[in-house]
């Protein structure tokens, strides 16, 4: 697992999304103390989601982040928790750019976002028993051993369960993310955390690229 997951410790609740608010808006106003505030809340997070998609390079892949963000900062509009999604597809369209740079394939899916119900009840076959076993593989292994696991599943699947399960996003937010309908984002994310749980019982896991 990379270095930057390593980097940031446990998971640490976002910050309060009125707090944020109120960073940004200072930061767009050129508070330069609001704008280290911002930093400093979402940039762990940041980092783990890097991480899930290129690895090693996360760091470089949110300093890129960073450069955007300022540069977007004055055209921002909407609160904290707009500004966190928008942060994160930010962190997301940077790594992408570094795995094209890489000669990697990937795939683009551009499709309308729409209304779904949450996983535990949309209808996806195992969705919560998915989410329940995500629960109890919290309960067994640090954030950081969680997502060195999570980085071995597959792409979709992989930032599905980073958002939805770490992150803590809601299914249409993490849709919004990356760019995919809500009824995809729950298929990845009950596909994902079924192979994750079953890492989670191998004695081997815990052992995942510490």
């Amino acid at each position: 697992m990379s270095n930057a997951a390593d980097g940031v410790g446990e998971c640490v609740p976002p910050e309060p999304t009125g707090d944020l608010s109120a960073a940004v808006l200072g930061a767009q106003r050129g508070d330069e103390a609001a704008f280290r505030a911002v930093y400093r809340a979402l940039t762990p997070e940041l980092l783990r989601y890097a991480a899930v998609i290129v690895g090693q390079d996360a760091e470089d892949v949110v300093a890129e982040t960073w450069l955007q963000i300022a540069r977007d900062l004055l055209r921002f509009e909407g609160d904290g928790a707009a500004f966190r999604r928008f942060a994160l597809a930010v962190t997301r369209n940077r790594a992408r750019d570094l795995l094209r740079r890489r000669r990697r394939r990937v795939q683009e899916i551009t499709v309308p976002t729409e209304e779904l119900p949450e996983p535990r009840t949309s209808g996806v076959p195992g969705a919560g028993s998915a989410l329940d076993t995500a629960e109890v593989a919290g309960a067994k292994l640090s954030t950081r051993e969680i997502v060195s696991l999570i980085a071995t599943l597959p792409g979709p699947q992989a930032e599905a369960v980073l958002l939805r399960v770490v992150l803590d996003m809601d299914t249409r937010s993490t849709a919004e993310i990356l760019g995919k309908r809500p009824g995809a984002v729950a298929m990845a994310l009950s596909r994902g955390l079924k192979k994750l749980a079953r890492l989670v019982e191998r004695p081997e896991a815990t052992a995942v690229r510490r």
